[in-house]
């Protein structure tokens, strides 16, 4: 199995500079790069950050993350190519853009989206615009073209390649007016997690992005996806999610197959963490979840 390469994309241009840039600095200092075989393979560094929502997409800094997808995609792209494992570091959402384009670059793939937010929003219900809301519906290409169609090659997901696991915020987005699932994506929310168990539930998610004409998944982990309860470091909370043990067996399924080929881990934020616990608390479910992929 590969060894991590460990790849630093502290944008922000999703969000807001509120914090969540300083989450690979904050893991690194809590030991992530001691896993055994990581190795740090560069830093993407963003555009600066224009406050100001688009005229005509409605989305903030759009340019700007198209352009640092491609930038973010090369990266990745090199980490494959030398037979490393990538793991990305944000940063937000958005940085998932990037990390889709460098798979698609080498044909169709799929999606693990764990997330305690289905992030499928449309501009126009975006109250701010962030794309950190809408990386999930651009990825699947809804949204404006500039987004959705990276280097002609959109949409950089079909629906049924994608499994959006552990969200809770269904009441909170139809209020909002965010557009529907489609029926074709695979949906498992919380309440559907426990149901079925983090083990099983996680087990049916790599069976669902395999069994088809998958070349490979990626993991996307916004660890909001936690519960809120032991990851109040989030700029967007709501109450529950899963506990640290889940995400540990979800992550560990995950991984442990060889047809994953890359985790981003997004939207921590440690201003929100002036101790250093909870990045210490990430940082060992992170190793244990990639020590999957080498003790089977």
């Amino acid at each position: 199995m590969r060894d991590p390469a460990i790849i630093e994309a502290p944008s922000v241009l999703g969000l807001r500079p509120a914090g969540v840039q300083d989450l690979p600095t904050a893991l690194f200092e809590a030991g992530l790069l001691d896993h055994p075989g990581a190795v740090r393979a560069g830093r993407v560094e963003p555009p600066a950050y224009d406050p100001r929502r688009d005229a005509e997409t409605g989305i903030l800094n759009p340019v700007a993350i198209a352009r640092y997808s491609v930038r973010l995609a090369d990266a990745v792209g090199d980490a494959l190519e030398a037979g490393r494992f990538p793991v990305v570091l944000g940063g937000d959402c958005s940085i998932l853009l990037g990390n889709l384009l460098a798979l698609r670059r080498r044909g169709r793939h799929g999606l693990l989206f764990l997330d305690g937010h289905t992030d499928f929003y449309q501009p126009s219900a975006e109250p701010t615009g962030e794309a950190a809301s809408m990386e999930l519906a651009l990825a699947a290409g809804r949204g404006p073209r500039l987004l959705t169609d990276l280097e002609g090659r959109g949409p950089l997901l079909r629906d049924e390649d994608v499994v959006a696991f552990g969200f809770r915020d269904a009441a909170e987005s139809a209020e909002a007016g965010m557009q529907p699932l489609p029926p074709r994506l695979h949906a498992v929310d919380l309440d559907g997690v426990r149901a079925a168990g983090a083990g099983p539930a996680a087990r049916e998610a790599v069976r669902r992005l395999t069994d088809g004409e998958c070349a490979g998944y990626w993991v996307h982990l916004d660890v909001d996806v936690l519960d809120d309860a032991i990851m109040p470091a989030v700029d967007y909370r709501i109450p529950g999610g899963l506990t640290w043990s889940e995400l540990e067996t979800v992550l560990s399924t995950a991984l442990a197959d060889e047809r994953a080929l890359g985790l981003d881990v997004t939207i921590f934020n440690p201003r929100l963490d002036p101790g250093g616990s909870i990045a210490a608390r990430l940082t060992t479910c992170l190793r244990r979840g990639l020590s999957a992929r080498t003790d089977h």
